[in-house]
């Protein structure tokens, strides 16, 4: 099948390029405007430069290239930045990508897997997170993915679409052939900023909070090895094409793990220091996500494979050290 990549060119839509170009006998095209992602990072795939919200652009490239599905990685996600610029967020997440889909329909694609997140929760009630808790967004961020996952349950009814919505929360990692790794401008994860002050890049790591209700007083998060993620979503695309339903898998270890905890990984792994200081809380964080992904194990046959956060942590220090500037060589 000839699959559009929307995003291709970013950290996880890559990584979904590379994994579609190893031997599973699907076509990527990358579809990314390189307002953050990266030329070099396309492995594997035609890169096509351009925005998912031109309509004629879209179209116009899914007839011509024969698509048969599109998989959505394309979105604007700092939690942050959502908070203090909603109006981006409604535009790149929800009008953008109703536009895409709209082109996507009328040139006959009616499969889409779409990249969602776990932050659709909000502050959870309990602790794994099943698919049918409440959805009670807490930033403009998770808000746009939860409004753009009811744009596409609204026109699987209407239109016959079928997708499936993936919602995760911290993909992490990088290629364990160390080809392709995590490269943002801002970088704002965790695993990045740790890993550029064990290059002598930074002089120290910002906890931001540590007064929340957690046994060490900082966030916790599910991470999943992003070539785990890939492979989630060529799953799920595999359950459409069979004629599976639509719906919403979450995908996660079922493990948190705190923001201490994770730099007490990286030291281990880099075999440096990384000296942390606090400061305070971001907006819109809550203390804990952690993801139950029972439901993409039972229905999806997914079965992550880099589940050691060490294993993870050491796939991103790989890329770090031969990429220490990105992928500007």
């Amino acid at each position: 099948m000839n699959i559009l990549v929307v995003g291709g060119a970013g950290y996880i839509g890559s990584h979904m390029v590379r994994y579609l170009a190893d031997g599973t006998g699907h076509r990527a095209v990358a579809l990314d405007d390189l307002s953050r992602g990266h030329r070099d990072a396309v492995i594997g795939a035609e890169l096509v430069v351009g925005d998912y919200g031109d309509a004629a652009l879209v179209e116009r490239l899914c007839r011509e290239q024969e698509i048969g599905a599109v998989m959505h990685f394309g979105a604007a996600s700092l939690v942050a930045e959502s908070v203090a610029n909603p109006a981006k967020y409604y535009e790149d997440n929800v009008v953008k990508g109703k536009r895409l889909i709209d082109a996507a329909l009328a040139a006959g694609v009616r499969r889409v897997i779409f990249s969602s997140t776990a932050a659709v929760y909000g502050i959870p009630e309990r602790v794994p997170i099943p698919e049918d808790a409440q959805t009670q967004p807490i930033n403009p961020y998770g808000h746009t993915k939860l409004a753009f996952e009811g744009l596409l349950d609204n026109y699987a009814g209407a239109y016959g679409l079928q997708y499936i919505s993936l919602r995760y929360f911290n993909a992490a990692g990088s290629d364990p052939g160390g080809r392709i790794g995590e490269d943002h401008t801002p970088e704002t994860h965790l695993i990045p900023l740790a890993l550029r002050v064990a290059l002598g890049q930074r002089p120290a790591i910002t906890i931001y909070g540590d007064d929340y209700l957690t046994p060490d007083g900082t966030c916790i998060r599910d991470y999943v090895h992003v070539t785990d993620l890939a492979a989630a979503h060529l799953l799920a695309l595999e359950r459409l094409a069979a004629g599976g339903p639509s719906g919403v898998y979450n995908l996660g270890s079922g493990q948190g793990f705190s923001v201490k905890e994770i730099l007490d990984v990286c030291r281990k792994v880099t075999g440096h220091p990384i000296p942390a200081e606090t400061g305070p809380r971001r907006p819109g964080d809550p203390a804990v996500l952690v993801a139950g992904a029972e439901r993409a194990r039972e229905e999806l046959g997914w079965q992550p494979v880099l589940t050691s956060m060490h294993d993870i942590v050491a796939t991103a220090w790989r890329w770090q050290q031969a990429y220490p500037d990105g992928y500007v060589v």
